[in-house]
């Protein structure tokens, strides 16, 4: 199972979304500071995440929904729980 996260800062409220196939692994990395986009925005929690069957069709969400560049898009998708992106 490969997963969609959308982590946020405690520090600043900022969002990063993400693909993994282990969420739980993902976020203890980010805290730990080996990310260095993160390494301001930490400690880090995760807000949002939805499992796909392969890495291909996670991966491709991931890039659509940092395409959007949109804090509402991503508060909507956290505050609903739900990804819609096709027609």
């Amino acid at each position: 199972m490969y997963y969609v996260y959308i982590l946020e800062s405690k520090r600043t409220g900022r969002y990063y979304i993400g693909s993994t196939n282990d969420v739980e692994r993902r976020l203890k990395e980010h805290n730990a500071g080996q990310t260095a986009s993160l390494l301001y925005q930490r400690p880090l929690k995760v807000v949002f995440h939805h499992g796909y069957d392969n890495m291909k069709t996670a991966r491709g969400i991931e890039r659509r929904l940092k395409k959007f560049k949109s804090r509402a898009i991503i508060e909507k998708i956290v505050r609903e729980c739900t990804i819609k992106l096709g027609p």
